[in-house]
């Protein structure tokens, strides 16, 4: 991949392991608060792993998918995510433009919950979801571009109660970093660059991960004491997903 021109010194990882190595040193003062580590999948996984293990910490998934336009699915117009309630966040000004129904909407949000549902059962089984409330959570992905996902991930984490939420990335675009500092009560990024480009322009091993992979790292990393949050309201956050 060729990196965006810019006078900016590039931290460049390896991989995804070693990423998140560098990520735990700078994470490390949160080891006696036994934090709760969310791993975005796939690719958040292995990064997410590697500060559980560091910060001797509980290890669970935080699911988002894109709420595509049915005629242009990469155009996202709102997202989902997974939990005791699924949160969804919809970008009303994309609805709006591509003239999507309430209809169309929902048929295209079951889709994608399904989807989750499907990949958490691949994931983690029937294991339940770590209980969040209370606890100090540090959400975690291996960069971040645009955003769009991590902002209703960060809000149906929020909607759990937690007693403080992290935002922890190796890599992301300094402006979508910016708006997402409103939805976790800390950032902790090492490289935020205004020339962004794409994530993978960070490492030098950007290669896809297996879902047998995500299932092996979370079999290696049981939650010692999984519990369901309590349920509440099914949230729907207005304004767009990033």
């Amino acid at each position: 991949m060729r990196r965006p021109r810019t006078s900016e010194p590039y931290v460049v990882y390896r991989d995804r392991r070693e990423a998140g190595r560098r990520l735990a040193e700078t994470l490390a003062g949160y080891e006696s608060d036994h934090p709760l580590i969310l791993a975005a999948p796939r690719g958040g996984v292995p990064v997410a792993a590697e500060v559980a293990s560091r910060l001797h910490a509980d290890l669970d998934l935080v699911i988002a998918r894109k709420i595509g336009v049915p005629f242009q699915p990469e155009l996202a117009m709102g997202a989902v995510v997974d939990g005791p309630a699924p949160i969804t966040v919809r970008n009303e000004d994309v609805i709006a433009m591509a003239g999507v129904t309430e209809a169309e909407f929902q048929e295209v949000r079951s889709r994608e919950l399904a989807e989750i549902s499907r990949r958490r059962q691949r994931y983690v089984g029937d294991r339940a979801p770590a209980g969040v409330e209370g606890r100090l959570v540090i959400v975690i992905d291996d960069g971040i571009a645009t955003g769009a996902t991590m902002r209703a991930a960060l809000r149906a984490v929020r909607a759990q109660h937690p007693r403080k939420l992290v935002l922890a990335v190796p890599v992301a675009a300094a402006d979508s970093l910016d708006a997402l500092r409103r939805e976790a009560d800390e950032v902790v990024c090492p490289g935020a660059y205004k020339s962004f480009g794409a994530i993978g322009f960070f490492y030098s091993d950007f290669s896809a991960v297996p879902d047998e992979v995500v299932t092996g790292i979370m079999k290696a990393h049981p939650v010692a004491s999984s519990k369901i949050a309590p349920p509440g309201p099914d949230g729907v956050s207005q304004g767009g997903p990033g």
